[in-house]
């Protein structure tokens, strides 16, 4: 399996590359919250094994900000905080399994494992896409911010769509021309930096919608 290690402890995530890479496992590590976050999102990993207590995004953070985009990869938490509540907090914020430190690296590997042999699940088309608060319905035709309506122009609408579809991923401006305008060419215009100003303008504050400079846009919950 692909797995991907989010741990910033560089002795413990040695430990558990090397315990994962003698069982045949691939192991990709970050040691950043963020990092790990874009990781996932950028996809090809069937687990996810994230510390909790991690700089720039913490575990749970990572988890909301996955399953908000709609990513469901498998993944294990690990911390140094094993009470109950923090068991629950960690669950429903999307994790699979949970794991207290210290523990035992035959442990983790069974929970890995474990988490590796669900079956993948086929899940329907969405009908509502989601990041954070902003919701669009495919099939009423809606758009919401924390429940209060957004009123759209048909060019506008399928921009969100078309980033709120790519959530936490990275879109260039050529692929917002040709899945947005149909164009397959740089008409050198600012057809797209004008239109993504006025759906930043209607969708409000805290800003969903980052310009990564010389990359393209995202859109994602605004700690993530």
């Amino acid at each position: 399996m692909r797995i991907l290690l989010v741990e910033d402890d560089a002795a413990t995530a040695a430990d558990i590359a090397r315990a994962l890479g003698g069982a045949g496992h691939l192991v990709s590590h970050v040691a950043d919250g963020r990092q790990g976050l874009m990781e996932a999102i950028g996809g090809g990993f069937e687990v996810l094994v994230v510390d909790r207590m991690l700089p720039g995004l913490d575990g749970l953070g990572l988890i909301r900000a996955l399953r908000a985009a709609g990513i469901a990869t498998p993944a294990l938490m690990l911390t140094a905080r094993g009470s109950l509540n923090d068991r629950v907090e960690g669950l429903d914020a999307g994790a699979d399994d949970y794991l207290p430190k210290p523990f035992a690296l035959p442990e983790l590997l069974a929970r890995v494992h474990a988490l590796g042999r669900r079956p993948a699940v086929m899940a329907p088309e969405a009908t509502v896409l989601r990041v954070a608060e902003l919701e669009m319905d495919l099939l009423r035709r809606t758009v919401t911010r924390a429940g209060q309506r957004i009123e759209l122009q048909p060019r506008e609408w399928r921009l969100l769509e078309y980033l709120m579809r790519h959530a936490g991923r990275v879109v260039t401006r050529s692929m917002l021309l040709e899945g947005v305008w149909d164009i397959h060419f740089d008409p050198r215009t600012s057809v797209v930096e004008t239109h993504v100003s006025r759906l930043r303008a209607k969708l409000g504050e805290p800003d969903l919608i980052q310009t990564l400079r010389g990359a393209g846009y995202t859109i994602r919950p605004p700690d993530a």
